[in-house]
């Protein structure tokens, strides 16, 4: 994950991811890409300096003062990261299309590892998951997203909860979850299942184990919570480890698939969220 995008409407969500992206990229030996999308009034586009060809309408002047803001503001970010950490290249990128689009063509243009991407703080675990554009990144962009919604200047990984079945399609994302580790070694793996208080926690915690086994997972924990509903039993876990970050399916085989795509009604209060990161199956 060395390639990082981070979208940017200058605001304090934006910030907090692009704090976390510059810590990520610090560690993974990456660089971070700044994008900010721009209401042009006309054409549409990439941008990298300057202002729209052929004009001396308002339409124009208007477009050329927006872009000199807006570089300013890049140029900014760009200076407050070589401040932070060492090492670290930042590029500012500046799209005229629409927010998705623009993420999705810097995505397969520059072939980006992980998408930054701030959000508001949710009350609750299906809130987070409404129908956004960070949730419709999570469904469609190509490669990891990684959504933050508090301030992070110090971001310090203790513990990692990856939320899962462990059912085959957990198989696939294991070279993803391995990176997560070598970023943050220091951090404790929890392999989280989370069951019916029906179900045999022995045999769930049997599967775990064979699991972490066969891809040779290290400095892991099994762990298994009882709980009526994933959107229940996820963040009723992350509390009690003071998870650090979440790893999730986009396309899990049981509940977690209903938590990201179905838009669960339960309201579960999250008053410290940690980062979410969702990988596809």
């Amino acid at each position: 994950m060395k390639k990082i995008l981070v979208p940017t409407d200058f605001t304090p969500k934006a910030h907090n991811a692009f704090e976390v992206a510059l810590q990520l990229a610090s560690r993974t030996g990456g660089h971070v890409t700044l994008l900010h999308v721009v209401d042009m009034p006309t054409g549409g586009g990439v941008v990298s300096s300057g202002g729209p060809a052929g004009g001396g309408t308002l339409n124009d002047l208007y477009a050329i003062k927006l872009l000199q803001v807006v570089k300013h503001r890049m140029y900014e970010l760009i200076a407050e990261a070589q401040r932070r950490v060492e090492g670290v290249e930042v590029q500012d990128l500046i799209h005229t299309s629409s927010l998705e689009d623009a993420i999705m063509e810097v995505i397969e243009e520059r072939n980006i590892d992980l998408v930054v991407m701030g959000a508001e703080e949710p009350h609750d675990w299906t809130r987070f998951f409404t129908e956004s554009t960070s949730q419709r990144l999570i469904r469609t962009a190509p490669c990891p997203v990684l959504t933050v919604k508090q301030p992070a200047p110090d971001f310090k990984v203790q513990h990692i909860v990856f939320a899962s079945d462990f059912s085959a399609e957990a198989d696939r994302v294991v070279p993803s979850l391995k990176q997560i580790q070598q970023a943050f070694p220091e951090a404790t793996l929890h392999l989280l299942d989370v069951v019916p208080s029906h179900d045999r926690d022995d045999a769930v915690l049997a599967r775990i184990n064979d699991f972490a086994r066969r891809h040779q997972l290290q400095h892991y924990e099994p762990d298994v919570i009882d709980a009526p509903k994933v959107s229940i039993g996820i963040p009723r876990f992350v509390e009690q480890a003071h998870a650090d970050l979440v790893v999730m399916l986009t396309h899990a085989h049981t509940g977690l698939s209903h938590l990201l795509h179905n838009n669960t009604a339960e309201n579960v209060a999250v008053h410290a969220a940690p980062p979410v990161l969702t990988l596809h199956t």
